[in-house]
């Protein structure tokens, strides 16, 4: 259950620094964090996550509340190159950098309750 975002014009060192706030947490805490989060990359990671967590719910019959973020990649893409003009017909670079991200998520793995175990030993004992 992922969603990716591929060359948004964002630096990845900036954008890292947003990510690391949202990584293994729920889809609601981290939606939450990102909507008082003043930075660019928010607005823009928080929609992601949403996307991540609609498909879960749309294409794998997830439930929304209990999805976490599994992992959060954020590399970097193509770089656009400009010029600056200076002194003496001479130029600076200047380096656009852009963004791949990527973000999964999973459904946290609820713990067996004693009466699910009953009930799975129960079976094997009778199939036996």
């Amino acid at each position: 259950m992922k969603a990716y975002l591929k060359q948004i014009r964002i630096s990845p060192k900036k954008a890292n620094l947003v990510a690391d706030l949202v990584r293994n947490k729920k889809v609601e805490d981290a939606v939450n964090i990102l909507r008082f989060t003043p930075k660019r990359t928010a607005p823009i990671l928080r929609k992601l996550i949403e996307s991540a967590a609609a498909n879960a719910v749309n294409n794998f019959k997830q439930k929304k509340n209990g999805l976490y973020i599994k992992e959060i990649i954020v590399t970097e893409g193509p770089t656009y190159k400009r010029g600056n003009a200076v002194s003496k017909g001479r130029s600076h670079a200047i380096l656009k950098r852009t963004s791949h991200i990527t973000v999964s998520v999973e459904a946290i793995a609820q713990p067996k309750t004693k009466k699910a175990e009953d009930k799975t030993e129960a079976s094997e004992t009778t199939n036996n």
